[in-house]
């Protein structure tokens, strides 16, 4: 059903269309009556009245097996974009629209006569520009939307299940050790980085979960923190845009931590500036985020870009080791390892959904402990073989 109003922009009326696309989205369009505001309000309304009436909201493109590959992902797109998450969408949106549809496109291969030699040029012609990690982002997007189109009966069988995608290099990040980090605190403090450094070394917790933490979750009384909330930078509809969710990465990621002395210590001061500074500021003081732990004097809500952008020059300006902020987590999880954390107990810290990842991510980074297990190997040797 479509609804719609008429409201007056630069002097003439316009008939406001609202109504929901295919997709379930809401949506709305002007459409110019091309009549002056006075005197014409009446004929405005029989205007709006008739194109209310012969308003066809977009149809989806019909999907047929002899379409183009490029217009089936398009529609596949379409389809998708009501039943996944915004950030999820946007990924995909991005990685199909900019690198999968104009390859194809250009080559003009329909959907029922791809093939999985067609898809593995694709991804030769691709890694030639981007890592094989990209590449087998484009693969699970490509197979993903051929595993619908076999659903639907478009195709027999998904030609990429027959590619081999390539292999992607295992990552080896930089890690800072206990002086690193103690460094790291001490120039920190009083700083707008103190936060999310604090809470990523010692929680290991990621740059949404650092943005996104809020008041509700810190149990002063119990002593515990509850990572629970999240705020991601996404891209919609080519904007730049915040997503905030009462969600984690994995349902694992939402998680309950004691709050240690000097995080408390911390969050209390910071409580106490917040109620200042919007003391001060008064009017002016945004009250959009007032749940939000994380926000600068005006009570605006740090954006995630921030520590993107400004950690790796904090760490220039004090003549540290370049990493990321991201490497705050593994470091975090290669301190615990190292000091006998089992990794049972840092899979539950961390929040990851599986111990594979804790295993294999962080069992290779502390080289003190691989010593201690040559000098057990070697034990039964004479003394001057240990390490």
């Amino acid at each position: 059903m479509v609804a719609g109003h008429l409201s007056e922009k630069k002097g003439y009326y316009y008939a406001v269309l609202n109504y929901k696309d295919y997709t379930g989205k809401r949506k709305s369009k002007w459409v110019s009556t091309g009549l002056p505001v006075k005197g014409n309000k009446r004929r405005a309304e029989k205007i709006l009245a008739d194109i209310k009436r012969d308003f066809v909201p977009e149809e989806p493109k019909r999907i047929e097996a002899n379409m183009l590959f490029s217009d089936y992902m398009e529609s596949w797109l379409n389809i998708i974009k009501g039943s996944v998450a915004v950030p999820t969408y946007s990924s995909y949106s991005e990685i199909v629209n900019k690198n999968i549809i104009p390859y194809f496109r250009e080559r003009k291969i329909t959907l029922q006569g791809l093939t999985a030699k067609d898809i593995q040029a694709f991804y030769l012609h691709e890694l030639q520009r981007v890592s094989a990690s990209t590449v087998i982002h484009y693969h699970a997007n490509i197979h993903k939307a051929l595993k619908y189109a076999v659903k639907i009966d478009l195709i027999e069988v998904n030609p990429a299940d027959k590619v081999e995608r390539p292999k992607r290099k295992q990552y080896v990040g930089s890690f800072y050790d206990a002086n690193e980090i103690n460094a790291l605190f001490e120039a920190a403090k009083g700083t707008k980085l103190e936060l999310p450094i604090l809470f990523g070394a010692f929680y290991g917790l990621r740059r949404s979960e650092a943005v996104g933490l809020k008041w509700d979750a810190i149990d002063f009384e119990n002593k515990t923190i509850s990572i629970q909330h999240t705020v991601v930078s996404t891209k919609v509809d080519g904007v730049v845009t915040d997503i905030a969710r009462d969600r984690t990465k994995t349902k694992s990621s939402c998680r309950t931590l004691p709050l240690i002395p000097a995080c408390e210590q911390m969050l209390k001061k910071m409580q106490k500036e917040q109620a200042l500074n919007r003391k001060v500021c008064g009017k002016d003081y945004c009250t959009d985020y007032l749940d939000y732990i994380y926000v600068n004097p005006m009570g605006r809500r740090i954006r995630p870009n921030f520590l993107s952008q400004h950690f790796p020059e904090f760490l220039t300006a004090h003549d540290m080791k370049r990493i990321r902020f991201h490497d705050l987590r593994h470091s975090c999880a290669s301190l615990l390892y190292a000091n006998g954390v089992s990794l049972k107990e840092i899979q539950e810290w961390l929040g990851h959904s599986d111990i594979s990842t804790t295993s294999n991510i962080y069992t290779h980074l502390d080289f003190s402990s691989k010593v201690s297990s040559a000098n057990a190997i070697v034990s039964i040797f004479p003394e001057n073989t240990k390490v």
